[in-house]
């Protein structure tokens, strides 16, 4: 910068203030409810002081448009109710992340009588750079001075009387965690709301007045009416450049080509004279000013010794020890959600069972072989929310610990340590948990994956990691391996697995750095900005009100979206249905199995003279009983069951009751093999039905390309309908491959014997391991794409990319070994040394400074 620079900054005692701007009332009524905005930097204590004022009284919602979480509270002050919305973490105003869009969105749109900004006194000249941002929005403000106990503890201690002169702002000291200062808390913003009296900027830039006073003489001459901001801040950011306040502009009826082309013009005239951006300037006097403030409020100086946050940082950042730590803490989160908590569903079960069947009484009667409509889907419909609900325990355990690693500040660190890494790939430092989750140890599940991608603030990083963690292996794809190893690779099982377990990690990486730089480039992205918070021990209260909170807003979010996909699938699967003639000849075999029945129990006086009619609800009781028999727990649930049934229907319950009566015990045996025969029938129809559905005839209808991978449309069709769920797949192929069931053999020697009949070899069991690796979601995981990213759009990508990429990937192999006449594991091993050769280059080739830096300023925060 050249020597005519303006001169160096200090801060004004006072400031001119604006007129009051539109929809604020000076002073308000004290009948009126109040709206504050509690905004603070990231890991200043925001959350406690929110849970603090509000204790148990709020709400979690998203804003408008974007999943960052909305958590609004209320608590009362002399009657007056008070609405707090706690706003995204964020360290400046500037529209360069999500959050910080976010939060002055809603500053500017929701005009809150009072801006409550949280300061962490161990870093106040850090934390008051948001501070003087929020000063010249011109709200009323109340600064709550947190976490002054570690200062304290540190050799720090602020005037809070001499911060509160300087800045003309009230000062209220506060510990969030231990609920210290509540009450001075909560009456000094019941007073400043009610007194709106307006904050005002203490920040000097001189040399900018002169570009500044033609803007807003321009603005003023519109009226301040048009204005949701003040004149002076609105000019500064349009000398900046600021999109958003320039849409501002835009919006509210002025002059914009007039008034923006004199912010370009001074703005240029301000560069060329200053050798410096306008927005360089406003940032760095703004720091200047904060150093000056914070040296003169600070009593008592950090003293030398080492704190114990570095202490720790000593080994748990240790370049030899990190590694270790990093993988105990990552494989504790792990067992303990998705092992443990996959244990707690056997207790949470057997709820969803007793809600299942419910439905069923509810909904009309199944008959022998066909259910109506209504059932049929009303069926799927809760089949598909219970496989979601299922996870609510694992979600639980889960949140819990991410928020115990948010409050100790080791999930900072995570970050830091992974992101030189993965940034390389167009992921963020915090992509770690949820690839581990989703399955980097074979059993995870993508559903908790894609759940904790929540907290990834680079967007583009956050939208990459969302679309590759389904390549994990989670638990559901292991059934399907197991199968292909056993059937096609006995002898090469282990290597297999290596390659299996290692090649989805590979995959993932390398699609994340082709997303990043193709469909999701113009995706917002942020500068990396983390700081490394000191050591803090959570707090069971805190852990248990996030993790409630987060699992209730997802188990909203299934109820509104698993209804639109839910109908889907199960038209895809149960339409066209089956012919006339087949329908007939399943009506012949009830009929069959019927009259067996009556012939057994002839002249059985405990079913003689029962309908037809009536005898399917026999059975219909019958399946339910030993439904809730199955999910019943203990004595006395099981005398529960007794009693439900037998008052239920007292006619119909002799016949699963335990008896001596010969009779009685006949015609229960002989009830016993017609339910077992009828169940046989349905499923039969059921899976020809999946067969010759508008599914099974894409997959035949898919067999000219597939071909290419060895496919034939058996395979199709297992792959199509795995998408409702990874396991059925197994299944659907135990239906298809029927040759050799009669004579009990394996599903794995049925396959083996077809596949090699039709002249093919393990070559395809290869492809399918290769497509299945790359295979899109499954229903449960594709729903949380859509609850993740909010975009039904993103939500059908992450369905039709990595079916094409798959595709692609498997042909490429089958077709090239084909050729080359390579077996199924030499294919495999070509395929695994090309992507490993590919990840090289892609993530070590970068040159050495651009992998460190990036563009993206290094870690910050109290210590290094």
């Amino acid at each position: 910068m050249t020597s005519d620079a303006p001169a160096p900054c200090h801060a004004r005692e006072s400031a001119t203030e604006e007129p009051p701007l539109p929809g604020r009332q000076s002073p308000a009524p004290a009948s009126r409810n109040a709206l504050i905005g509690l905004a603070g930097q990231q890991n200043s204590g925001k959350s406690t002081i929110f849970n603090m004022l509000t204790g148990a009284r709020q709400h979690v919602a998203n804003y408008p448009g974007v999943t960052v979480d909305k958590k609004t509270g209320t608590f009362s002050v002399d009657g007056r109710r008070i609405t707090l919305v706690d706003l995204p973490g964020t360290y400046s105003l500037a529209p360069f992340s999500l959050e910080e869009r976010v939060a002055r969105s809603f500053l500017i749109e929701e005009r809150p009588d009072v801006v409550a900004n949280v300061i962490d006194t161990t870093s106040l000249r850090r934390s008051l750079n948001l501070t003087l941002q929020l000063m010249e929005m011109g709200f009323p403000m109340v600064i709550a001075l947190n976490m002054i106990d570690v200062a304290r503890r540190r050799g720090i201690a602020v005037d809070a009387a001499a911060l509160a002169a300087r800045l003309g702002i009230p000062v209220v000291e506060t510990v969030g965690r231990k609920g210290r200062g509540k009450k001075e808390l909560r009456e000094t913003l019941g007073q400043a709301a009610l007194s709106a009296k307006l904050s005002a900027g203490v920040v000097d830039y001189p040399g900018l007045d002169e570009f500044l006073q033609p803007i807003e003489s321009l603005l003023a001459a519109q009226g301040d009416d048009s204005l949701p901001v003040p004149r002076a801040w609105l000019a500064r950011k349009l000398l900046e450049g600021d999109a958003e306040a320039e849409r501002v502009v835009r919006r509210n009826g002025l002059d914009a080509d007039a008034i923006l082309t004199r912010a370009r013009d001074g703005a240029a005239a301000f560069r060329q004279r200053h050798q410096v951006s306008v927005a360089d300037y406003l940032l760095r006097r703004r720091n200047e000013a904060a150093g000056e403030i914070a040296e003169a409020c600070t009593l008592r100086k950090p003293q030398a010794a080492t704190s114990i946050s570095e202490r720790i940082d000593r080994i748990v950042l240790n370049r030899f020890l990190a590694p270790f730590f990093l993988l105990a803490v990552v494989y504790a989160i792990y067992d303990l959600s998705i092992i443990r908590g996959y244990e707690l569903t056997t207790i949470t079960w057997p709820f969803l069972a007793a809600f299942r069947n419910l439905a069923v009484d509810l909904l009309p009667a199944a008959g022998f072989l066909h259910d109506p409509l209504a059932t049929s889907l009303g069926l799927w419909m809760v089949d598909s929310a219970n496989a979601l609900l299922n996870y609510v325990p694992i979600f639980l355990i889960l949140f819990a610990l991410i928020a115990a690693l948010e409050d100790s500040g080791y999930l900072a660190r995570i970050a830091f340590m992974m992101d030189r890494v993965l940034h390389r790939f167009g992921l963020h430092g915090q992509s770690t948990l949820p690839f581990i989750l989703a399955g980097v140890f074979a059993g995870g599940c993508a559903v908790p994956g894609v759940m904790a991608t929540k907290g990834i603030p680079d967007t583009r990083a956050r939208m990459a990691t969302i679309l590759t963690v389904p390549f994990m292996n989670c638990l559901a794809k292991v059934p399907l391996y197991t199968l292909l190893l056993n059937a096609f690779f006995p002898d090469n099982k282990p290597l297999m697995m290596f390659f299996i377990a290692t090649m989805t990690v590979i995959a993932a990486l390398l699609v994340a750095k082709l997303l990043t730089g193709t469909v999701l480039s113009g995706v917002e992205t942020a500068p990396f900005v983390m700081q490394l918070p000191d050591y803090h021990l959570p707090t069971l209260t805190g852990m248990l009100r996030r993790s409630v909170e987060r699992t209730w807003l997802y188990i909203k979010k299934v109820g509104t979206i698993v209804v639109a996909v839910s109908v889907i699938i199960f038209a895809l699967l149960q339409f066209p249905g089956l012919g006339e003639e087949r329908n007939a000849t399943y009506e012949q075999k009830a009929e069959s199995a019927l009259s067996t029945f009556r012939k057994a129990v002839e002249g059985n006086p405990h079913v003689e003279g029962l309908s037809d009619e009536r005898l399917v609800a026999l059975l219909n009781y019958f399946t339910a009983y030993k439904s809730a028999r199955l999910n019943a727990s203990g004595q006395e649930a099981n005398a529960a069951v007794e009693e439900t049934f037998k008052t239920r229907d007292p006619d119909f319950y002799p016949f699963v009751a335990r008896t001596s009566d010969k009779t009685l015990r006949q015609a229960q045996g002989a009830l016993k093999k017609l339910d077992g025969e009828r169940k046989l029938l349905r499923r039969e129809m059921k899976e020809e039905r999946i067969v010759d559905s508008f599914l099974g005839t894409i997959g035949r209808g898919m067999e000219p390309v597939t071909r290419y991978a060895g496919f034939d449309w058996k395979i199709n069709v297992a792959l199509l309908s795995s998408f409702a769920a990874r396991e059925s797949s197994v299944a659907t192929l135990g239906v298809l491959f029927q040759e050799g069931a009669d004579e009990q053999q394996s599903l794995e020697r049925r396959m083996d014997a077809e596949v090699s009949s039709a002249g093919r070899t393990a070559l395809m069991a290869t492809a399918v391991i290769i497509f299945f690796s790359l295979y899109p979601p499954c229903l449960a995981t594709t729903i949380m794409v859509r609850v993740q990213t909010g975009s039904y759009r993103w939500m059908l990508f992450s369905i039709l990319f990595p079916t094409a990429l798959g595709l692609v990937a498997a042909s490429t192999v089958y077709t090239v070994g084909d050729l080359l006449g390579a077996s199924g594991i030499g294919a495999m091993t070509g395929y695994y040394a090309t992507i490993a050769t590919l990840l090289v280059v892609v993530g070590l080739a970068v040159p050495a400074w651009r992998a460190w830096t990036g563009g993206r300023p290094l870690a910050q925060g109290g210590h290094s």
